[in-house]
């Protein structure tokens, strides 16, 4: 066998190797990722949760996020608070 068909059997073992792994963390992060947001959408729904994007204010934002750290609570509890108070009002 000559040297160069010795090397390119090494890099053929190696190029198999690496499809054998799969995919590092750093780049299937993304899939794990999704994974997550799945379950997450699922528990969501069971709590009968709808997802709901608004664009608000920067202002706004950090007020409500400034609320949140004091009450020890989510920014998506104290938007909730906020919504029921003034559609109750």
């Amino acid at each position: 066998m000559k040297k160069f068909d010795l090397e390119k059997a090494k890099a053929q073992k190696t190029v198999g190797k690496m499809k054998q792994e799969g995919v590092p963390g750093q780049f299937g992060g993304a899939a794990d990722a999704a994974l997550d947001r799945r379950a997450q959408r699922k528990l969501d729904q069971a709590q009968g949760l709808v997802s709901f994007p608004v664009k608000l204010r920067q202002g706004v934002i950090d007020q409500i996020r400034e609320r949140a750290v004091q009450q020890d609570k989510s920014t998506n509890d104290i938007i909730g608070q906020l919504l029921e108070q003034a559609l109750k009002g």
